[in-house]
């Protein structure tokens, strides 16, 4: 019988493309290039890890996917549909509705609960109450957050913030789900046991996760590996 990774690898339909995708900053008279011409294609359940050092177009890279910030060039396909196509209601929409973030510091809100920010974008999404309940108990269960989920941030360790953080990326259940530097603010231990959980979830909800590090510690985690340096990506790196 085929794993939860085995069967979306298999009937997972093409998500997310890229094509010739580029990005640059004028630096006086000079053009800098933070990303150049790539090509990349990701299908539902892939867990890609994108690894490269600080500068080397990783952030852009998501910035450019989640259409949060807009290419000097090329095109992000999602769902076969280019988003410089889209007006920016559409892309926001897109964004609550089809794309998970995880931020590399957390990005929780300090005065509501646990459980209150991971309800939050179903409160944007005007869903009911009671199954933003269902769907909010049910999602603490997955991350072993169940105990905590009163609690504050200040009132949580950081691996519990960052469980508290995928948490809300996975409640509105997006097709894919973006991870900038997840374990950067972990010891390496707590960092192992975030990234086993985003594995279980990739399989369990067959959701894709692209997460971008400078960490060569979290690539063993990946189905597919990029390595990127200077704006270009090389698959298997």
């Amino acid at each position: 019988m085929a794993s939860g990774s085995q069967f979306c690898h298999e009937h997972g339909d093409r998500f997310l493309e890229t094509r010739e995708l580029t990005k640059t900053y004028l630096m006086g008279t000079e053009t800098i290039y933070a990303l150049r011409e790539v090509d990349f294609t990701a299908r539902q359940g892939d867990f890609v890890v994108v690894n490269g050092p600080s500068g080397s177009g990783k952030t852009t890279f998501l910035n450019l996917i989640s259409a949060i910030d807009r290419p000097t060039s090329g095109e992000v396909l999602i769902e076969g549909q280019s988003t410089s196509e889209q007006t920016e209601r559409q892309l926001a929409a897109l964004r609550k509705s089809r794309i998970g973030l995880i931020f590399q510091s957390f990005n929780l809100i300090p005065v509501l609960g646990a459980a209150e920010n991971v309800e939050y974008p179903l409160l944007i999404q005007k869903v009911p109450k009671a199954e933003r309940k269902r769907r909010v108990e049910s999602i603490l269960a997955e991350v072993g957050l169940s105990e905590l989920a009163r609690r504050r941030p200040g009132e949580l360790s950081g691996g519990q913030r960052q469980r508290v953080a995928i948490a809300r990326a996975l409640i509105t259940q997006p097709k894919i789900v973006l991870a900038d530097e997840p374990t950067a603010n972990l010891d390496s231990e707590t960092g192992a046991a975030v990234m086993d959980l985003m594995s279980g979830l990739n399989q369990e909800h067959c959701v894709t996760f692209l997460v971008v590090t400078h960490d060569p510690a979290v690539s063993q985690y990946g189905s597919r590996h990029i390595r990127i340096l200077d704006g270009a990506l090389e698959e298997g790196g």
